[in-house]
């Protein structure tokens, strides 16, 4: 029983003097993710813009675009658009990846340890480089020493302690819901998998959506913003009055 990506090599690729490359299911998968992605949101945005007539399929767009830009919004603060591109891309990519699991033959890339700890590197990246284009170099570290000096260190392994949480917590959601389902296929192959897999796309959205909120607070709470601090413009301050 195949349970994990990595463990299913579809192709080698020749090195040369270097040897063999070999190419595990997990890149090929997330290639298909990607191109679904690309592909997808291609359609999805295709004729709408703003001089475009108004239809059923731009609401549900703007609509989901609208729910993305709030839910940063509440939590981070400052412009949405700045946090969007990633935080839009990092939740449709494990939700994509995570819903396509369900798909006889097909095994998720976030099912894999190797994606689950690349999406946490990310935030990890993402987290200083959001810091400090808001408060500097020296704002950005100054955070590590607060409340003293001493707590340096801990801050520091607090840091990195939150990236390989979020990497297990994806891989082990993911993982767990394809082991119940690979032994009751063996057990009762009809009624449980069915519902189970109803079961696994709720919670593969569920599991998107908490990567996405975690990575917003890490970046919120290393740019100092405050919650609900972005766009906030009343009628008086709108009007000067």
């Amino acid at each position: 029983m195949q349970i994990t990506p990595d463990s299913q090599i579809v192709f080698t690729l020749p090195l040369g003097a270097w040897g063999e490359w070999p190419v595990p299911v997990t890149i090929v998968n997330t290639w298909i993710v990607m191109a679904v992605l690309v592909i997808g949101g291609r359609l999805a945005t295709w004729g709408i813009g703003p001089s475009a007539p108004v239809s059923r399929w731009r609401i549900a767009v703007e609509l989901v675009i609208g729910m993305i830009r709030n839910h940063i919004r509440e939590i981070g603060g400052g412009d949405p658009a700045r946090y969007m591109p990633f935080i839009g891309t990092l939740f449709l990519f494990t939700l994509v990846a995570n819903l396509m699991g369900v798909i006889p033959g097909f095994m998720s890339p976030t099912g894999s340890l190797s994606t689950t700890v690349a999406l946490a590197l990310c935030v990890l990246v993402a987290v200083p480089i959001y810091g400090i284009v808001d408060n500097g170099v020296l704002g950005y570290l100054r955070r590590y020493f607060q409340p003293t000096p001493l707590m340096a260190p801990f801050n520091l392994i607090g840091e990195l302690s939150r990236t390989v949480a979020l990497a297990v917590r994806l891989y082990g959601n993911v993982m767990s819901g394809t082991v119940i389902v690979a032994v009751l296929l063996a057990v009762v192959p009809f009624f449980f998998p069915v519902l189970l897999q109803l079961l696994g796309l709720l919670t593969g959205v569920i599991q998107a959506y908490i990567l996405a909120v975690l990575a917003m607070v890490y970046i919120a709470s290393a740019s100092g913003a405050e919650p609900g601090a972005a766009e906030d413009l009343t009628p008086d301050k709108e009007t000067g009055a």
